[in-house]
């Protein structure tokens, strides 16, 4: 019995150990390129070229970040621009995305139904189909390579969002709602007094989803701008690889700081995420 007890407990040792090491060996995999890319960042292009790549620099140097912000570069003005798009994107998805969500999850009125699954059908629409027709759209508006331009399309929220939202508010218990209803409180009293604080798990979710899809959108502010007035971080670095072309630790550099704002939203919103997927359990 002892001996059988112990074989029990070595094997249960060897099975916690390997599933320790195989989310040690994820670990590594997923953060060796960020690391790399700040160690490149961080060396002369002559450190890059004579020094073995994962060799740590020698001394370190922050001269690539200052030639990103110099007068030739502008990569600041991107990154301002970047935020600031995100920005008004973000509050633009939240809000209507919310309203929408609401009324398909708590209000009752004709088609209410059809009218979500047709608008939810959109999902199965690749982006690539549209990019031509909101082209010509925000061309005709006079709106190509402006601001707006850039954020009309996102600005009114999305199918997933909206899916997220209502699923998430129908889980609401119905009891709270109807108490409410009785204590007098109308549609946007209850949104907003009832549904929104038991909701702020999924919306910084929300929020963080779409703060990461539009920090990282390429291929529209490609087509939509032109020149360095609208010009996005994601661009910005796509130009400086074709412009330098063999200079890699600058472009390491802007890699790094198109990264960095990212991981500290998800470093301010982490816990609100695991909170968000313990309550809902992908159900």
């Amino acid at each position: 019995m002892r001996s059988d007890e112990r074989r029990r407990r070595v094997r249960g040792a060897l099975a916690g150990a390997s599933v320790y090491l195989v989310l040690i060996a994820g670990a590594v995999l997923t953060l060796a390129p960020f690391v790399l890319s700040v160690m490149t960042s961080l060396k002369t292009s002559r450190q890059l070229a004579t020094e073995p790549a994962l060799a740590a620099p020698q001394p370190a140097t922050g001269r690539n970040y200052s030639a990103l912000f110099g007068a030739g570069e502008g990569f600041g003005h991107a990154l301002a621009v970047t935020a600031l798009v995100v920005v008004v994107v973000l509050i633009g998805q939240l809000s209507f995305s919310i309203l929408a969500a609401f009324a398909f999850a708590r209000l009752r009125f004709p088609g209410r139904d059809a009218l979500f699954w047709v608008y939810l059908a959109t999902l199965m629409i690749p982006p690539s189909v549209t990019l031509v027709p909101l082209y010509l759209m925000m061309t005709e508006a006079g709106l190509r390579n402006t601001f707006w331009g850039l954020v009309l399309p996102y600005l009114f929220g999305s199918p997933y969002a909206v899916f997220l939202l209502r699923e998430y508010f129908r889980g609401i218990p119905q009891d709270l709602v109807d108490a409410a209803r009785l204590d007098g409180a109308g549609p946007v009293r209850v949104l907003l007094q009832l549904v929104l604080p038991l909701s702020r798990p999924v919306i910084a979710t929300l929020a963080v989803i779409t703060v990461v899809t539009h920090w990282n959108n390429f291929i529209w502010p490609l087509i939509i701008t032109s020149g360095n007035t609208w010009q996005v971080v994601t661009v910005a670095t796509a130009s400086l690889q074709s412009q330098y072309n063999g200079n890699w630790t600058l472009v390491m550099a802007a890699t790094t700081l198109a990264i960095a704002p990212l991981l500290i939203v998800f470093l301010i919103f982490q816990r609100q995420i695991v909170r968000s997927i313990a309550i809902t359990g992908f159900r």
